[in-house]
């Protein structure tokens, strides 16, 4: 690698390397110490090509999620399966995984300005900004950047664009996957909320269990499949469809509806 040489987006991948390095350094304790992250088909990620991998999955904070995606991945490439023991597996990380942010978060201040710089593909939300609802048209230029970033790598996404449970899922997500034929990982997390505040920042409470499941890739007809197919299909791979809801106990429903109340805006 040239010490100068630049991903696609113009990013320096020497500068890119040590943030991934620094920020891995700082978050492991959150996943194995403070709290303990379970981790399930990691085995997966091994055996995945270089590029044009779609991961999709439920969203629970705004950062903390996303960064246990990088210690797990960068982890299974290095031969740890289902684990993150031993944090040395950052010291020469997968340079090429993005995921998709807000614009307007990843402008709020200088620490999400470093962390849009390990890899963010910052979108303009078509239906909420600064907290308001809005209706805008989806901007062209950010799904571009998303097809550049699957032609270079891997690329993480959350298609119900919230952190709040059993929203839907947005319309976009199966566009991309209808249009670029990526190989589709679905990844079901749960344990963030309850152990990180919403940004996923702080820590909120110790000892919690998070859970981290990766799950094999998805089939899809890109011929005869509906985007309305494809976004079931989603639902069900990550755990929010609304048959789900079914399943959980009446007091974590209550306790999710009250913190649905206190969010102001979502990520």
């Amino acid at each position: 690698m040239g010490l100068f040489k630049k991903n696609p987006f113009g990013h320096y991948l020497i500068f890119k390397k040590w943030i991934i390095r620094l920020f891995g350094l700082l978050s492991h304790r959150r996943y194995r110490g403070f709290n303990e992250l379970k981790i399930e088909g990691s085995e997966i990620i091994k055996n995945l090509p270089d590029n044009n991998v779609l991961f999709v999955s439920n969203h629970q904070t705004y950062f903390a999620d996303v960064t246990a995606m990088f210690h797990v991945f960068n982890a299974a490439l290095s031969g740890r399966v289902d684990s993150i023991k031993n944090v040395g597996y950052l010291w020469q990380p997968k340079l090429n995984i993005y995921y998709v942010a807000a614009k307007e978060t990843m402008k709020a201040g200088l620490l999400t300005r470093l962390m849009a710089y390990a890899g963010a593909i910052t979108v303009e939300r078509t239906w909420r900004e600064k907290g308001k609802e809005v209706q805008r048209e989806v901007n062209p230029h950010d799904t571009e950047n998303i097809g550049v970033a699957l032609e270079d790598g891997w690329v993480i996404t959350f298609p119900q664009g919230t952190t709040k449970p059993f929203k839907p899922i947005r319309k976009g997500t199966a566009h991309i996957i209808k249009n670029h034929k990526p190989i589709v990982i679905p990844i079901v997390i749960d344990g963030f909320r309850r152990s990180f505040d919403k940004k996923g920042l702080r820590i909120k409470k110790r000892g919690i269990l998070q859970s981290f499941q990766i799950k094999e890739p998805l089939e899809f007809d890109y011929e005869n499949e509906s985007i309305e197919e494809i976004v079931e299909k989603l639902e069900y791979a990550i755990e929010q469809h609304p048959s789900f809801l079914k399943v959980i106990p009446q007091e974590e429903l209550e306790a999710m509806e009250a913190l649905n109340k206190t969010r102001q805006w979502e990520y």
